[in-house]
């Protein structure tokens, strides 16, 4: 019996040395299997970042970003200044840092974020101020629906949601294909302009709302237009080569009062008498485009913009 009780005994000693081996963070045990995961990152700017661990804190200055980062199921400490709502509710309580035309770096430094997520070029100049104060930042920018897909790629590596992201992407690709005219479809003329009162620009091709129009199934009579030196996306109007091309819809876009862009537009392209020749004028199609969906990244909400514009092209025809 005592033969038969050592043995027993010994067993007991083996499977309680095997089961605290399990809990020892030495590599082999459950707790290095928990252990942070190092994540690095290459953004826009083709700097590599590099996270001991998926960021907890993440601050934003742009609502395209934010969208993103919510659509990944993330959260962020900190979001862009706006004086208007905030377009996600459960961001709301976020601390207001500025936005991408200018940082708020006392309130980035009181929030001590792992990651600030900015705009490249425009919040290059800001790399080291973020990085003195001790956070990292990463920049990406959108100019395309092909950008945006890009941002989301790249948020979803950063918070290790690469699944969610690939689903996110696919449904952008699904709505351009679904709503994607024919080749030999007559496409509707289109004039895209960015105002501001006293400033007014025509988006070209290789702007995210020329390329929105170009996918919905739109022709921007402006494409051909010869860019801005300090905005390469857009071009100065040209209201004799607006007359020539006969645009069949004007869509105007704005961050700030839409209705006074529209009337300030309107008087400017009116002293032109020519102006009420076109189709767009004779059939009242000159309307302001949400502005939380056009001028602005909308990250994710891409599809409603593409929904939306393919529609607005549809009534023109």
């Amino acid at each position: 019996m005592k033969k038969y009780g050592g043995f027993i005994f010994m067993a007991i000693a083996l499977l309680l040395a095997s089961g605290c081996s399990q809990t020892q963070p030495d590599g082999t045990g459950a707790l290095a299997a928990s252990a942070p995961k190092a994540v690095s990152i290459q953004d826009f700017a083709g700097r590599s970042i590099d996270f001991p661990s998926v960021p907890r804190k993440i601050a934003v200055l742009s609502n395209g970003d934010m969208d993103i980062v919510y659509a990944l199921g993330g959260e962020v400490v900190g979001r862009p200044t706006s004086n208007g709502p905030v377009p996600i509710k459960d961001a709301a309580q976020a601390e207001q840092i500025g936005t991408t035309h200018g940082i708020d770096l006392e309130k980035i430094a009181y929030l001590s974020p792992d990651v600030v997520l900015g705009n490249y070029p425009m919040n290059t100049k800001d790399i080291p101020s973020v990085e003195g104060i001790g956070s990292k930042i990463m920049l990406t920018s959108a100019n395309s629906i092909s950008d945006i897909q890009k941002q989301i790629q790249l948020f979803g590596q950063l918070l290790q949601k690469e699944s969610k992201a690939n689903e996110l992407i696919l449904a952008i690709d699904q709505k351009v294909k679904e709503i994607n005219p024919e080749e030999n479809t007559v496409k509707p003329r289109v004039l895209l302009v960015y105002g501001a009162p006293g400033t007014y620009m025509a988006a070209l091709n290789n702007s995210l709302s020329g390329d929105i129009l170009v996918k919905a199934g739109g022709e921007n009579i402006a494409a051909d237009y010869p860019k801005l030196e300090n905005y390469p996306q857009y071009a100065q109007l040209n209201t004799e080569k607006i007359i020539q091309s006969n645009p069949q819809l004007i869509l105007l876009m704005s961050h700030g009062n839409p209705e006074q862009v529209k009337d300030g537009f309107l008087k400017e392209m009116q002293q032109n008498a020519a102006w009420h020749s076109l189709d767009a004028v004779k059939e009242n199609r000159v309307d302001v485009l949400p502005a939380d969906l056009f001028g602005t990244n909308p990250g994710t909400r891409v599809i409603e913009a593409l929904d939306l514009l393919h529609k607005r092209l549809q009534d023109v025809k």
